[in-house]
């Protein structure tokens, strides 16, 4: 009999019609997964798939502090806990005041596809508040840490639910939410990952992403028989996953020529070198600096309003935020003849965007498979605290590159190919949908 996809759709659109980036991923999934659903009927229990794009549990707090100044101050704190069928819940925690409820439904059904893929047992969920670190000094953010800690303390632990860091939650703030978690337990809860190493933290955690998604693209460029080495990449934003995918990419040949904010593009023309890279890892990381700082420094321009796709690349790594890379610069990107297109955000590419690539013969790369790196070094620090002991930097590295090759061959497994390439989206979201499926179907309903 067959599932009624469309169905289910409208089901969603009439319950959520305000939720634009939920139903952009909901949307997305279904529509990858339908063919393959017309063609395994064991995989057809409609019963499961509707549980499977509704969160299991919808928490949402105030979280309500006093600031150094001694001001009181409000906020409201969430996480979404979405399914727990492959393993405890795990996902990233966001200090944004742009957060609402449909980012981070979105952000956590995109978690339990990407945790479902890396192979681990791990569940998905995402959360956060609307807090702006960047708004405050570093006493007022260990205070909020500590307040939102208070709150959330007794939701996560080692086998319910063990948050990392995302956007405005770097090791700093982990320290902080771990910390305080720690003395409201009375005990090492291992409740959180991204932590630095003398907090139990892990080789490459912050590495990780940025690197995982480059281990990602050298199959990608495997498979196209292309060398990385003199390859021109652009890549979009600043942070963590953009600086360490351009550490990566530099060591492995390849010239990167931008890095971004929201305020434009800083291009370097020859590529950034190591020396280059190194004073901008201090600029964001320690300064919390702009981009536009670099023209200060070093012989670059900078393209106040620009982004990186309005530069000709061969390989694009949006790192930025969700729906950052629009029809309009997919339809550049195709011009300029750019080979491969590799999320290194959450869905930082419009549902209109993926497309263009996957009709215009762009190998692309979507974000639940080409950035999981985190989330696999998350568990592999799970892992060491559980049996505390701490790996050495060459072993989390190689393990981290042999999870992305098997993420990539799983993608290649389900997805089919399409202009001589394969098809990377369909297989993403097919491969990770079958474990969750399976998993939820011999759980029974509950």
């Amino acid at each position: 009999m067959p599932i009624d996809v469309d169905g289910i759709l409208s089901e969603l659109h009439e319950k959520y019609e305000n939720q634009t980036e939920f139903l952009q991923a909901t949307d997305s999934f279904l529509f990858k997964i339908r063919d393959f659903l017309k063609e395994h009927e064991e995989f057809r229990d409609e019963g499961i798939i509707r549980r499977m794009v509704e969160p299991d549990r919808i928490i949402d707090f105030r979280v309500s502090w006093v600031d150094s100044d001694n001001k009181e101050r409000l906020n409201r704190g969430y996480r979404v806990q979405f399914n727990k069928a492959l393993g405890v819940y795990k996902g990233g925690l966001r200090f944004h005041p742009s957060v609402n409820l449909s980012v981070f439904k979105f952000l956590a059904f995109e978690q339990t596809l990407k945790n479902s893929l890396t192979g681990f047992n791990l569940g998905g969920a995402k959360g956060g508040a609307d807090f702006n670190p960047r708004d405050y000094n570093d006493s007022d953010i260990m205070r909020f840490c500590q307040a939102f800690a208070s709150n959330f303390y007794f939701y996560t632990n080692y086998n319910t639910d063990v948050p990392a860091g995302d956007i405005g939650v770097g090791t700093k703030e982990i320290g902080y939410l771990a910390g305080y978690t720690d003395k409201l337990k009375n005990s090492f809860s291992g409740s959180y990952t991204g932590k630095v190493m003398e907090l139990a933290g892990s080789h490459l955690r912050k590495e990780a992403t940025g690197y995982g998604c480059l281990y990602f693209v050298a199959q990608m460029l495997k498979d196209l028989g292309r060398d990385p080495k003199g390859l021109t990449m652009n890549i979009s934003g600043s942070g963590n996953v953009a600086l360490y995918a351009c550490e990566k990419a530099i060591e492995m040949g390849m010239k990167v020529r931008t890095l971004s904010d929201s305020g434009g593009v800083v291009v370097f023309e020859d590529g950034i070198t190591d020396k280059q890279l190194k004073w901008i890892k201090e600029l964001k990381f320690e300064k919390r600096g702009r981009v536009s700082e670099c023209t200060d420094k070093f012989d670059v321009e900078y393209h106040e309003g620009k982004k990186s796709w309005d530069i000709p690349c061969d390989i694009a790594l949006p790192c930025a935020t969700e729906n950052e890379l629009l029809k309009e610069d997919a339809e550049t990107l195709i011009s300029n003849d750019c080979l491969i297109v590799a999320e290194g955000a959450n869905m930082p590419c419009t549902s209109e965007a993926v497309d263009l690539f996957l009709d215009n013969g762009v190998f692309y790369a979507p974000g639940k498979a080409s950035n999981a790196g985190g989330v696999s070094v998350s568990a592999l620090e799970m892992t060491q605290n559980q049996l505390r002991y701490s790996w050495e930097k060459s072993k989390v590295d190689s393990l981290l590159k042999k999870t992305m090759n098997e993420i990539y061959d799983r993608c290649k497994k389900y997805g089919g190919s399409s202009w001589d390439v394969p098809n990377l989206a369909k297989g993403a979201n097919i491969g990770g949908f079958v474990r969750v499926y399976v998993a939820m179907r011999d759980q029974g309903v509950f």
